[in-house]
């Protein structure tokens, strides 16, 4: 493994801060007494700035590179974290820093899977890129468990919900001084592309329904972040069975799928591992839909390993189709991301209505629609 690959190894680690927002709408929402739907809004605001700077953030790449790209992302990350460190902020100024902070999630997704190669030997990028989405998930796993974790250690504990934020803001701070000293010969595009011919491929079915199968999945995932903490304390688990079966599980298991699914593509193709994901998914959901703990256990591991390889499995068939356009498909994919705002507000007001575990309907139909795609021949999906 090369030195300058550790740097962006490291960015990829923070990506996976955003998805503490889930977790942490609870506390937040204790806080500041609010509904379900409000408190879901913490990630809605992460994940609705995909929708809006992904594909500009292509653009901006193609002129200033990828590198400060990476910069500014890594510097709107710490600027985020920075204010709840420091104060207690109001709902609004809360969410503002959280749309910042999903502004630079989303130029570190842009910037960071290209900039590997840059830093890659040759014939290791492949490799490298796989190894990185689990290092993402171990971050999505540890920011997790330091939303519950750090609270409880006596120099954060009168932080309250605020307490990972000291943490977070020092590896934005950390992972932003590797990357500034880091040496980089870019590969620039002769013709960067436009908005124009990025969106203009949705006109095509197979890339449409890709796109929507992202924003599906990304959705169930923060549905799955956001709601299995309290939604398992309400199936009668305790606080801490649920904090260690839910959405700690969840993100270990990712990470663990991630890892272990590198290996496994080496022997299967990749529309059979898609399938079996997508059914998985199914499946694990179902689980949770019937509000028994035990079942709901078996339903989180399932889940877990499901959702793990979904994104490369999609992103990688749906790029075959036409490798010329894997830029355009690069900025869609993040745009899709936006799922994430928008899938977990159904769940919410489903929540709020009193369905409780019957709720999880929402990410095992994202998870029907995965796996009725998944059926579809190779020309389309």
């Amino acid at each position: 493994m090369k030195i300058k690959t550790l740097p962006i190894f490291m960015a990829f680690l923070v990506m996976g801060v955003a998805d503490a927002m889930g977790p942490m709408s609870d506390a937040v929402k204790t806080q500041y007494d609010l509904s379900n739907v409000m408190a879901t809004l913490l990630s809605f605001f992460v994940f609705i700035a995909f929708a809006v700077f992904s594909v500009p953030g292509g653009l901006l790449a193609a002129r200033i590179g990828l590198k400060k790209l990476l910069l500014a992302g890594l510097g709107l990350n710490a600027a985020a974290m920075l204010v709840p460190t420091i104060v207690t902020p109001g709902f609004a100024t809360l969410l503002l820093c959280i749309f910042v902070l999903g502004i630079g999630t989303t130029f570190l997704q842009v910037a960071g899977n290209p900039i590997m190669r840059d830093v890659s030997a040759e014939g290791a990028y492949s490799r490298n890129l796989s190894f990185a989405q689990g290092i993402k998930g171990f971050g999505s796993t540890a920011a997790t468990y330091l939303v519950t974790a750090i609270a409880s250690i006596a120099l954060f504990k009168n932080m309250g919900w605020r307490a990972p934020f000291p943490i977070f803001f020092l590896l934005m701070a950390a992972s932003f001084a590797l990357v500034a000293v880091l040496r980089i010969d870019e590969h620039k595009p002769d013709v960067p592309p436009s908005i124009t011919s990025s969106l203009s491929l949705l006109k095509e079915p197979v890339f449409a329904l890709a796109v929507f199968g992202i924003f599906l999945y990304v959705g169930a995932e923060v549905c799955m972040a956001r709601f299995l903490f309290p939604e398992l304390q309400k199936m009668g688990m305790t606080e801490k069975m649920a904090g260690s079966f839910g959405a700690t599980l969840f993100f270990l298991l990712l990470t663990v799928g991630r890892i272990g699914g590198g290996a496994l593509l080496l022997k299967f193709k990749p529309r059979p591992a898609f399938r079996t994901s997508a059914l998985m998914g199914v499946l694990g959901t179902a689980l949770l839909m019937t509000g028994k703990p035990a079942l709901a256990i078996s339903g989180v591991i399932l889940s877990g390993l499901g959702f793990a390889n979904i994104w490369p499995l999609l992103f990688s068939i749906t790029v075959e189709e036409k490798p010329e356009h894997a830029g355009e498909l690069s900025g869609l994919m993040c745009m899709a991301i936006s799922g994430g705002a928008i899938v977990p507000l159904l769940m919410g007001a489903l929540v709020d209505t009193g369905l409780n575990a019957l709720a999880f309907v929402v990410p095992a139909l994202c998870f029907v629609y995965l796996f009725v795609i998944s059926m579809r021949r190779a020309q389309t999906v």
